[in-house]
């Protein structure tokens, strides 16, 4: 049997209409625009709408692309949806965008691993495919944080925003996809980034209520000092695993949490940042969704090629992180 190989024939991203900016939030926070941007890079941030949920940005995504692609959702055989945010508990919200899509009996689940969530489930993807076990795969990376921070907390509302990115993912002969990658997690170091309260550890109560600790927290020190630690090594091992060096990579795709992160990494890395593909000035953090909506907004530009070798790095809750080297289409 040939050996098959993984290729991106589509992709789509979604934001929510709805635009925060740092002006808008001096109305209300003890902030200023000024401020947030020196310690952050962020100047506004997509926020959905009340109608809007986890599953409904999903869809949006993914009709986009779907259309992309070219196929009806009706021939997908996998549906991977990377989300810390989901509608409910249960049912699994990759279920959900599964209905809504009207992929009956298509196969569906959900990867909770926080910011790393969509390499983690583009990762699974491709081993499905060079496997030859599925053909038609949809990676979704979607969040919807703005239910989960107290927006009147200044030290977290202002980093997140909402929005979704999706690709397909298919077999081809000709080489190109997944060149090498690493996943990892530190799970002694999660309470870095918590939601104490509403899981079974501590379920939600009145108590729970009047602490404010259903809402997401925060040790913004060390989750810096965390990704500035991983990034390196975590891109240069997947870059020997792909037998390639730096030199072979076109851009760089970061998860997009603090543009002083990303400003470090490319210091340390000896990279200009001018081959790294940074968006958080107008998106905040989109958590699961930060990489594949910048991946799909730098190839609708023209400025990434599907043919471009990528090198997708992330880090987050967990404490997880993950990088991969991505050829997404034979040159």
């Amino acid at each position: 049997m040939a050996k098959l190989y993984g290729k991106i024939t589509g992709w789509g991203a979604y934001a929510p209409p709805r635009i925060v900016t740092n002006h808008d939030l001096e109305a209300t926070l003890d902030t200023s625009h000024d401020w947030i941007v020196q310690r952050t890079g962020i100047h506004a941030r997509h926020v959905a709408d009340a109608n809007e949920t986890t599953s409904t940005m999903a869809v949006k995504a993914s009709w986009s692309a779907l259309a992309k692609a070219g196929i009806p959702s009706t021939e997908l055989d996998l549906i991977l949806v990377a989300t810390s945010s989901p509608d409910y508990f249960t049912p699994p919200v990759s279920s959900m965008v599964q209905s809504m899509l009207g992929a009956h009996d298509v196969p569906a689940m959900t990867i909770v691993t926080g910011c790393t969530g969509f390499v983690y489930a583009l990762v699974t993807a491709y081993q499905f495919i060079e496997t030859g076990v599925y053909r038609n795969i949809l990676v979704v990376g979607v969040e919807l944080l703005s239910r989960f921070v107290n927006w009147e907390e200044r030290s977290v509302s202002v980093l997140f925003g909402d929005a979704a990115g999706a690709v397909v993912v298919q077999p081809t002969a000709e080489p190109c996809g997944l060149e090498g990658f690493v996943l990892g997690s530190d799970g002694s170091n999660g309470q870095h980034i918590i939601m104490p309260a509403g899981g079974s550890a501590r379920p939600f109560s009145e108590d729970v209520l009047q602490e404010g600790s259903h809402y997401l927290q925060m040790n913004g020190r060390e989750v810096f000092k965390f990704a500035t630690r991983v990034i390196g090594p975590s891109c240069d091992e997947a870059l020997r695993l792909a037998g390639k060096s730096m030199a072979d990579v076109d851009w760089i795709i970061p998860h997009q949490a603090n543009l002083r992160i990303i400003q470090a990494a490319a210091r340390d890395m000896d990279i200009p940042l001018d081959r790294w593909i940074v968006n958080i000035d107008q998106y905040a953090n989109t958590s699961a969704a930060s990489i594949p909506l910048a991946l799909a907004e730098s190839l609708e530009s023209g400025r990434v090629k599907p043919t471009d070798t990528l090198l997708l790095v992330s880090f987050g809750a967990g404490m997880t992180w993950a990088s991969a080297v991505l050829q997404m289409q034979p040159s």
